[in-house]
């Protein structure tokens, strides 16, 4: 054999080597690529909870009295007479007259509704309401327990089912980071328990979802009670 044919097995030899190696590190490479790839499909969805008791932070309290008369501008007199007894009511429990305000009477025409022999006894009734609004919760509940008072001054308070007195919590803006961090812990404890059961560890989060956060009275008897709570969903990783 020649020096050319040597020359010419010997690179075909070569070729071929690097031909079988590029195929086997390809494999290598590809079987390596699948398995990050379904690696990455491996993951658990769970939900995490937060809850947390707070104490509300503003009161609404509209006081509503009736009045009836035969005339009008006796019947305004007498509402706004009214108004400020209740005013230095709140005034004497410690409010402002900042926090309070007055809506504008509603009045009834009882002879314009008047059918029959049943005449009434007053032609106008009035219904007039002076709200309360203030940060200091502990102090109105207090005052509506004390709202006798009103009553023994001749003040009719009438029930308001459209205005009724609320209790409410505005500071969700300073707990929502403590509250979705542990809804997150929670979220991943529960991966956790489901990833030891599969024989899995619990990696990186995949996918997060904040969901809305709710604010309800802890109980009809504890309106200025509130609970905050929150709801995740959040994806983990298993390793």
């Amino acid at each position: 054999m020649n020096n050319t044919s040597k020359i010419s097995s010997l690179s075909a030899a070569i070729l071929g080597i690097s031909i079988g190696l590029g195929i086997l590190f390809g494999s290598i490479f590809l079987a390596n690529a699948i398995f990050e790839a379904r690696a990455t499909e491996r993951f658990v969805t769970v939900k995490g909870l937060a809850e947390k008791e707070v104490d509300a932070n503003l009161a609404i309290w509209p006081i509503t009295f009736k009045d009836v008369g035969n005339d009008l501008i006796e019947l305004q007199k007498l509402v706004e007479k009214r108004r400020q007894v209740i005013t230095r009511f709140l005034v004497k429990k410690g409010f402002s007259e900042e926090d309070i305000s007055y809506s504008a009477p509603r009045i009834t025409d009882a002879q314009a509704d008047y059918y029959g022999n049943n005449k009434p006894s007053f032609r106008y009734r009035v219904q007039s309401t002076v709200s309360l609004r203030s940060s200091k919760v502990q102090l109105v509940k207090q005052s509506m327990e004390a709202s006798g008072e009103l009553v023994g001054k001749g003040i009719v308070l009438a029930d308001n089912w459209e205005n009724r007195t609320t209790f409410t919590f505005t500071g969700l803006n300073n707990i929502k980071p403590e509250m979705i961090r542990e809804a997150t812990i929670n979220a991943r404890e529960a991966a956790a328990t489901f990833a030891e059961d599969s024989g899995s560890k619990v990696g990186k989060i995949r996918k997060a979802t904040q969901g809305y956060f709710t604010i309800t009275d802890r109980d009809q008897n504890s309106p200025d009670k509130k609970i905050v709570r929150v709801v995740t969903t959040m994806e983990f990783f298993l390793e």
